[in-house]
């Protein structure tokens, strides 16, 4: 069983994965905007070669990601609040971190040990070449076939995919047996509650969050929100916001953390979060966010109305047990269903059990609480792979 953890390759964890949507570094951010939402990827790669002018035998190197995330933070800074149309006019390379290591290309015959290692160095995806399924006439085809927002799959007639730190979790979670008895200690017993983490007060303003958001999309974490007593309320998920779409930035600009929790927990912005949100735009002279983030109204929940005294209490984004203890939904998705609510373990919770519950809400992160909803810390996805790395190294 050893032997055959150890030589697996990075091509094995990618069978079936589908080839990533890619932009050019030349596109805008605009363009970027219309390739996420004609697509059900929560990013999309960005590449330093014009695969649609179709020049042969030109370099191709995937040099980040960009998601919505990046997109809805780059429309809250001061500069790009009276005009949004005209920042979504700016070049990609506004939205590009400095940080090019957190996408790393790989061999398809990379170990399974090497690819941790990268992603313990600090690399989100590891972007691997699979095999490609076209000729060079084909590929010509799909080009023009191609959406008009600039997207394509092909790179001198290859195609790529992501390896994530989820892929590599669920591959653990597939072979956790192997691992015994480290899967059953707890997460305080192995020492992999960070203490350090992104926060923001309940009552305070949404916006003063943006920089705490852009680091937790970096990190691929979360930002908690507590309240004067340091008690979780619920979080502010990149994963949750990228389900709003970028008219979240108008309400990221106008609202409350608790406010916010509201916009985003009602199934569709409530309408009087609406009106609240469009009479602060006004009163801040914001006309042009007012104009280009107008709301659906088919987007608004018809039964969700609240009114100042009827925001989200302290209590609200958990359903309480007789225990005591605070139990999640297990229909809950952040990547399908819009919701505020952090998803919570305890420091005796064992390793198999969080592994379990981050990848059924698709998150890279659970929130460590004790019995009183007081945060302890945090745990994510690449504390949990440098344990198991470090049982790896053991047996090599």
């Amino acid at each position: 069983m050893a032997a055959r953890l150890l030589a697996h390759e990075v091509a094995d964890l990618c069978l079936g994965k589908p080839p990533l949507r890619s932009l050019s570094l030349s596109s805008t951010v605009g363009e970027a905007l219309a390739s996420l939402k004609s697509c059900e990827d929560y990013c999309i790669s960005i590449w330093d070669c014009d695969h649609f002018k179709n020049v042969e035998n030109q370099d191709c190197l995937c040099v980040g990601k960009i998601c919505m995330v990046d997109i809805i933070c780059f429309l809250c800074k001061q500069e790009n609040l009276a005009s949004p149309s005209l920042a979504l006019k700016s070049p990609l390379t506004a939205l590009l971190p400095k940080d090019s290591s957190l996408v790393r290309h790989v061999q398809p015959s990379t170990s399974l040990i090497e690819a941790i290692d990268l992603i313990l160095q600090g690399a989100q995806n590891l972007v691997v070449p699979i095999e490609s399924r076209f000729s060079g006439s084909s590929r010509r085809k799909l080009l023009q076939k191609s959406s008009p927002t600039k997207s394509c799959t092909l790179h001198n007639g290859r195609e790529f995919c992501w390896l994530t730190q989820e892929d590599i979790i669920r591959y653990f979670l597939s072979s956790i047996g192997f691992f015994s008895p480290l899967p059953t200690l707890s997460i305080e017993a192995l020492g992999i509650i960070s203490t350090e983490y992104l926060s923001i007060g309940y009552h305070s303003p949404a916006s003063s969050a943006i920089e705490a958001i852009s680091r937790s999309l970096v990190d691929q974490t979360s930002v908690a929100i507590v309240d004067d007593d340091g008690l979780l309320i619920g979080e502010i998920s990149p994963f949750t916001l990228a389900c709003c779409g970028e008219t979240v930035a108008a309400a990221i600009t106008t609202l409350s953390a608790g406010e916010l929790m509201a916009y985003i927990d009602c199934g569709g912005p409530p309408e009087d979060i609406v009106r609240v949100v469009k009479a602060r735009l006004k009163e801040r002279n914001l006309e042009g966010m007012l104009e280009e983030f107008e709301i659906d109204p088919s987007d608004i929940s018809s039964n969700s109305s609240l009114s100042d005294e009827e925001l989200p209490s302290p209590t609200m984004s958990f359903s309480s047990s007789r225990s005591g203890r605070y139990n999640k939904s297990s229909s809950y998705s952040a990547r399908m269903v819009r919701r505020a609510e952090a998803i919570v373990c305890y420091p005796g919770s064992s390793l198999v059990a969080v592994m379990v519950q981050a990848i059924a809400h698709r998150v890279n992160y659970v929130w460590v609480i004790e019995d009183d909803c007081s945060v302890v810390g945090i745990v994510i996805f690449a504390n949990m792979l440098e344990v198991f790395r470090d049982q790896l190294e053991s047996i090599m």
